[in-house]
C-alpha cells in the first residue's frame, strides 16, 4: 500500500487545537481522575463541629441576628486574622457597602477598583450613589497595579486642599478598594502608599482571601476597613454571610450600629437613630462559622496541596501557565488558575467545553466590569493587562475537599 493510501485525510486529522485540549484534559487527569467526578468549581467542606454547634443554636431558640454564636464568630475572626475588630454581616456586599460608608464615600465621588473583579466591588460602590473609576491590575497577583496606579493619578489627579479629585470629571476620588483576586495578595505596602501620597482611603475586598497574607499581615488587614465573604463557595462558608474588619474602634462601633439598623441601646424604647440596615449575621449562620474557623488550618493546608499538585501538573506543558502565589505574600488559593499564552488564547471556549464535558467544572476570569451595560460610561485608565488576562485566563476545581 502506498504512502498516499496511508495518509490521514485533512478533515479526520487531529489538529493542534485538539493535541492541545488533549494535553490539558491529560494533566487535569493526573490530577484528579475523571471516574471519580464531576469536580465542582468550589463547594464547601463541613465537618468538625459543625452539626453540634447548628443544633445547640436551633435548641437555644436564639437564630436570627442576636446571640452568642455572632458574638463568637466575630471574637474567632479577630483572632485569626489579627485585625482590632470584626463585624459579621449578612454577606460579603453588605460588608463592602458598609465599609464603602465609613470611607466616607458620598454620593458622586469615584473609587478606584480594579475591573476584574466580582460584580459586587462595583455594585457596592453604585449603593453609595457613587462612581467606580476603574484601574488596570498587575499580572502576578491580578491585584491593582501601584505603578500603573500612580502614573495614572499623576496624569488626572488635582488636590484641592486635603481632597483628590478627578480632573476630567471634577468629581472628589475618595476611596481605593484593593481585590485580592482569587485569594492571591495584592502589593498592599505600595498601594498603601499611593493611597498616602494622594490622600485616598484605602479599603480592602478580601472577600476571596481568608488565610491569605501581604508581608507579614492578613489579607483584610492593611487598610483602614476590609470587607470578608463567607458564601458557599468561599473557604469557609457560614451559608452566606460576611464581615467587616477594621483596626479603628469607632469605626467598629459606626459598623455595628449601622449593621443593625441603627437601633438605640435602650431597653426601654424601640428606636432608631439614623436610616441604617439590616445587615446583621444571623447567628444560626454564625454558629456555622464557628465550627468553619476551627477548621480553617485544615482547609487552607489542604488547598496549597492542592495548588502543589496543580502547579506540577502543568509545569513545562506549552502554552499554559499556572498562576502561583506571588513573592510578596501566601495565597489561601480560594480559586486556582490557568493562563493560556496568546496563541492559544483563541482555543479557550473549546478548551472549556471539552473540560466540562469532562467533569471538570472550570469557568472564565470575571469579564471586566467596564464591559458590563451599567458600568461601560464609568471613569477608567487604560486596563491593558485586565483585558489580556480576562481573555486568557480559566479557573480550575478548587474545593478543599479533593485532597
Amino acid at each position: 500500500m502506498s504512502d498516499a493510501a496511508l495518509a490521514i485525510p485533512a478533515e479526520t486529522a487531529p489538529s493542534e487545537s485538539d493535541a492541545f485540549i488533549a494535553a490539558v484534559l491529560d494533566r487535569m487527569a493526573a490530577v484528579l481522575a475523571p471516574e471519580n467526578g464531576p469536580y465542582p468549581l468550589h463547594e464547601p467542606r463541613i465537618g468538625g463541629t459543625a452539626w453540634d454547634y447548628v443544633k445547640d443554636c436551633l435548641d437555644s431558640g436564639w437564630v436570627s441576628s442576636v446571640g452568642e454564636y455572632v458574638r463568637w464568630f466575630e471574637e474567632k475572626l479577630v483572632e485569626t486574622t489579627g485585625a482590632g475588630h470584626a463585624i459579621a454581616t449578612v454577606n460579603g456586599t453588605a460588608a463592602l457597602h458598609v465599609c464603602l460608608l465609613l470611607a466616607g464615600v458620598e454620593r458622586d465621588d469615584e473609587v478606584l477598583v480594579p475591573p476584574l473583579t466580582f460584580v459586587a466591588s462595583a455594585n457596592a460602590i453604585q449603593y453609595c450613589g457613587a462612581h467606580p473609576h476603574f484601574v488596570d491590575i498587575e499580572p502576578v497577583s491580578l491585584g491593582v497595579d501601584p505603578v500603573a496606579l500612580q502614573a495614572h493619578l499623576e496624569r488626572i489627579a488635582e488636590m484641592r486642599g486635603d481632597v483628590c479629585y478627578n480632573s476630567q470629571t471634577g468629581r472628589p476620588i475618595r476611596a481605593l478598594l484593593v481585590v485580592h483576586c482569587f485569594g492571591h495578595p495584592a502589593r498592599m505596602a505600595e498601594l498603601a502608599n499611593v493611597a498616602t501620597r494622594f490622600n485616598i482611603t484605602l479599603v480592602e475586598d478580601a472577600a476571596e482571601a481568608l488565610g491569605s497574607t501581604a508581608g507579614d499581615r492578613s489579607a483584610g488587614c492593611h487598610g483602614r476597613l476590609a470587607a470578608l465573604s463567607f458564601n458557599g463557595n468561599k473557604t469557609i462558608t457560614t451559608g452566606g454571610g460576611g464581615a467587616i474588619l477594621t483596626d479603628d474602634p469607632l469605626l467598629a462601633e459606626r459598623a455595628h450600629h449601622l449593621t443593625t439598623t441603627a437601633r438605640v441601646d435602650d431597653p426601654m424604647a424601640m428606636a432608631h437613630d439614623m436610616v441604617a440596615f439590616n445587615y446583621r449575621m444571623p447567628n444560626l449562620n454564625a454558629a456555622l462559622g464557628c465550627a468553619q474557623l476551627e477548621q480553617l488550618p485544615e482547609l487552607l493546608d489542604s488547598k496549597r496541596q492542592l495548588a502543589a499538585r496543580w502547579r506540577e501538573a502543568f509545569a513545562g506543558l506549552g502554552g499554559v501557565r499556572f498562576l502561583d502565589e506571588p513573592s510578596w505574600g501566601h495565597s489561601n488559593f480560594w480559586l486556582n488558575a490557568l493562563s493560556l499564552d496568546p496563541p492559544y488564547a483563541a482555543q479557550r471556549p473549546l478548551l472549556l467545553t471539552a473540560l466540562n464535558r469532562a467533569g471538570y467544572h472550570c469557568r472564565p476570569f470575571f469579564t471586566p466590569l467596564h464591559r458590563l451595560p451599567m458600568y461601560q460610561d464609568q471613569p477608567m485608565a487604560p486596563v491593558p493587562v485586565a483585558e489580556d488576562l480576562a481573555a486568557r485566563g480559566f479557573n480550575l476545581p478548587s474545593s478543599a475537599g479533593l485532597i
